[in-house]
């Protein structure tokens, strides 16, 4: 009986005391609530148009097209590179010069031409046109330099087609 007694003498207090803890727990469910509704939020707008799929099978899908587009941009990567060392061997720097080869010929109808590409490799165009006849000559380049003489004109076409650089 003396437990009863002591229970009907503190019985307000531990209301009260009982009260409070109803209250905290109240406060901390509903935070943990509003925490469980933004971790569903973040959830749907993670799985938005998936179309009841699994997350793991949607994950695994990017996961391959990423290995995928690797495969292409290597592939890519291989073509440009073969193609920037083809590019060094084609044509890619031109000069031209017109002049008057005789002085009894009317016009500057006489030309040199310098064709070189990257390496400075490539040939010199020259056509001489006189009253009679014209000819052509073409010599070839090797680094810039070419192992027949060359005319003035044919100097100034070579070192302008030496010069120009495609950058």
């Amino acid at each position: 009986m003396e437990v009863v007694t002591i229970l009907n003498e503190f019985q307000p207090y531990i209301l009260i005391g009982l009260s409070i803890i109803v209250i905290i727990l109240l406060i901390v469910m509903l935070s943990t609530l509003r925490s469980l509704n933004k971790l569903e939020s973040k959830y749907r707008k993670l799985t938005r148009g998936i179309n009841n799929k699994n997350l793991e099978e949607i994950i695994v899908n990017y996961l391959d097209n990423i290995d995928g587009i690797k495969e292409k941009t290597e592939e890519v990567k291989l073509k440009q590179e073969q193609l920037s060392h083809q590019l060094k061997t084609c044509i890619q720097k031109v000069s031209i010069l017109r002049y008057k080869a005789f002085e009894d010929v009317g016009s500057d109808l006489s030309f040199s031409v310098a064709l070189l590409n990257d390496n400075n490799d490539g040939v010199i165009l020259t056509g001489i046109y006189g009253r009679n006849d014209s000819t052509v000559y073409a010599k070839p380049i090797d680094k810039g330099i070419s192992r027949y003489d060359l005319s003035q004109e044919e100097e100034e076409v070579l070192l302008d087609a030496c010069n120009n650089s495609n950058e």
